[in-house]
């Protein structure tokens, strides 16, 4: 998909160049994995190990080859055994490595070493995601709170690791070389820079905010999509609004919120927000950094959880996403949370079945745990069910009114279809319409004002 916005087209100029150099760094991904997994960790270590691969792959990043290292305990100075750093660094050498990404999170003095006895560049699973959102970031507030998580990352990596990361634009540059702008090494000069752009960030914000408090005037419930990364959630923001944001199979391909206004069932607006993917082992910083950018989702009305429910491991990421959740204060098990099944297309018949039947709310009337909906949002399928379940959801919190108007009352009427639901419309021999409209709690006090005789139908007096 070409580029359309500025922000995209920016951002595709910045890439290039980037890409070009990625393309010929052959690199070694390592999965330097504990043998006692923590019970927090319920990924294989192949799987992990996929996923760092699929991390290099999404800045184009020319893996030559991966190695799964199982380590009793880690070191504290390479964090490897001495006898694995040598084995590895031989690999190295035959095999022309320039870059070595290590799945995992390293010290500043571990890294150095690690250089040190391999002759290459070395980066650690929180510099690769960096990498990424640098890349990946187009708009003003995107890479301002990129640039100043890396900068946080790198304060505390001053002494001689400032070699593999010398640029600052674009994706912040391990793979630059000499001639290009050198990032001052200096802790003062460093916190300087992280002080004005959190000014600056103040502003975007504060901006943000206004625009956020307008919609909130309007007012539309807001939908804001959350998932794993690459779980598909910009495909369905494409299909539900016919927009045409970035959505490719990649690590990342989202990271600055957009937002676009969709038509429920009975025709109300909401705004549906798409947002920047999880990942399990999201560096603390970005979660920080972004959390400006995960505002709506915060504040929005419905999550729309989007779970690859294809993938491998479709649990662990959908445990990740409710633990980044709960990071930002919502609670897993929020009434506010649909939780939607994505890539039904990439199931076997059986499979596809068995979940459809899960899906299914129960037909006895019991109250019981919310259902997941079972979509596809490449092939459109489920869609139908998908806005059946945001409408309902939204209702929860309305009330229900029965109104009559006389013919004469057109005005009402508009009123009527411009800020409430109109549920039912029937016309009586009169020619008076009897109608059934739902109403947005913040919208009640003016629909009173203005229907005095309506007959409340549900929902609290």
């Amino acid at each position: 998909m070409e580029p359309r916005t500025p922000g995209e087209i920016r951002l595709q100029r910045q890439a290039e160049p980037e890409a070009a150099i990625a393309a010929e760094t052959r690199t070694l991904v390592i999965g330097p994995y504990q043998t006692r997994r923590d019970a927090g960790e319920p990924r294989p270590p192949v799987a992990r190990l996929d996923e760092a691969v699929g991390l290099a792959a999404a800045i184009e990043l020319d893996v030559a080859d991966r190695l799964l290292v199982a380590i009793q305990q880690i070191r504290p100075s390479t964090y490897l055994g001495k006898g694995r750093v040598e084995e590895i660094g031989g690999r190295i050498e035959a095999e022309g490595i320039r870059l070595v990404v290590m799945d995992c999170a390293l010290s500043p003095v571990q890294q150095r070493n690690l250089e040190k006895a391999w002759g290459v560049k070395v980066i650690d699973r929180t510099g690769l995601i960096l990498e990424i959102f640098g890349r990946r970031a187009s708009t003003r507030e995107g890479t301002l709170q990129v640039e100043h998580a890396h900068l946080a990352y790198q304060r505390s990596r001053l002494v001689r690791s400032w070699t593999h990361l010398e640029r600052q634009r674009g994706g912040f540059g391990f793979l630059g070389g000499p001639g290009e702008t050198q990032i001052e090494a200096d802790r003062r000069m460093i916190q300087e820079r992280m002080t004005r752009i959190e000014r600056e960030l103040e502003t975007v914000t504060r901006t943000r905010g206004l625009h956020r408090r307008s919609r909130r005037r309007v007012p539309y419930p807001i939908v804001a999509l959350v998932g794993y990364t690459n779980a598909g959630k910009s495909t369905l923001f494409n299909r539900l609004t016919q927009a045409e944001v970035l959505a490719e199979n990649m690590l990342f391909a989202t990271l600055d919120p957009t937002a676009r206004a969709i038509k429920l069932p009975h025709g109300e607006t909401a705004i549906l927000s798409d947002t920047v993917g999880f990942i399990s082992d999201l560096p603390t910083m970005l979660i920080a950094a972004f959390r400006a950018t995960l505002e709506d989702v915060i504040e929005a009305d419905i999550l729309l959880h989007v779970r690859d429910i294809a993938h491998e491991d479709a649990e662990a990421q959908g445990a990740d996403v409710a633990q980044v959740l709960a990071e930002l204060g919502i609670a897993p098990d929020a009434g506010r949370i649909i939780e939607v099944w994505n890539k039904a297309d990439l199931l076997d018949e059986a499979e596809r079945e068995r979940l459809l039947n899960l899906s299914r709310p129960n037909g006895d009337g019991t109250k019981a745990a919310p259902k997941p909906v079972l979509i596809s949002a490449l092939t459109g399928e489920g869609m139908d069910r998908l806005m059946a379940r945001i409408e309902a959801r939204i209702a929860e919190s309305r009330t229900s009114f029965a109104v009559i108007l006389e013919p004469a009352q057109g005005a009402e009427l508009h009123w009527l279809y411009e800020n409430a639901e109109v549920l039912d419309r029937r016309e009586d021999a009169a020619g008076a319409l009897h109608l059934v409209v739902r109403v947005a709690p913040e919208k009640e006090p003016r629909f009173l004002n203005r229907f005095g005789a309506a007959r409340r139908l549900r929902g609290s007096a």
